[in-house]
């Protein structure tokens, strides 16, 4: 393959994984029947007049299966912290100590479940679409060389068929991690 079709590749390879990472991102952050500290890194708190992520202003982990404990690193944060995880979307309501917030997830029912389920999978389609505008966009920048006679026709073909070799790779790993969240969501 052409050099220029290898740096087409390769950009539309890192592009690609991107849109996955950002997948696996979004979906470490949505809540199953299990507590994760991921559920309550995105919040962002107002203290010291910024607004900040909570896991720079605190230690999150989880003492139980359903339960998180929140330690802040300064103690004189503990009301802006708790208002920004009461003003969230978690629609959990922390217990304070005065020193750390717990929080604790109650069971799913099987209904929440279902609309969690069908979130991640919109989520996994979003993702698709993502993958399938990087391989448009990569096909056009190689079909526009092909034109401009900068590559040959074999070169042009050879980088349509290593682009849709990647792509039924990567959905392939979309669907891996769907598959595998679809299933966390929905067991206890």
């Amino acid at each position: 393959m052409d050099e220029t079709c290898q740096l087409i590749r390769d950009e539309f390879e890192e592009r690609a994984k991107k849109s996955i990472e950002h997948l696996r991102d979004t979906l470490s952050q949505i809540r199953t029947g299990r507590a994760s500290p991921a559920l309550v890194e995105s919040i962002r708190v107002e203290a010291y007049g910024t607004s900040t992520p909570l896991n720079q202003l605190a230690h999150v982990s989880v003492p139980e299966a359903r339960q998180l404990l929140i330690k802040p690193f300064d103690p004189s944060i503990l009301r802006d912290i708790e208002r920004a995880i009461l003003t969230s979307d978690l629609g959990l309501t922390p217990n304070s100590d005065g020193k750390t917030l717990r929080l604790s997830l109650p069971p799913l029912s099987e209904e929440q479940r279902k609309k969690i389920a069908a979130r991640v999978k919109d989520f996994a389609e979003q993702a698709r679409v993502a993958l399938r505008n990087e391989r448009r966009d990569a096909n056009k920048q190689g079909e526009q060389l092909y034109r401009d006679g900068q590559i040959t026709e074999d070169h042009h073909r050879q980088l349509r068929d290593a682009i849709d070799a990647a792509i039924k790779k990567l959905e392939a790993e979309i669907d891996e991690v769907l598959e595998r969240k679809t299933k966390e969501v929905m067991t206890d």
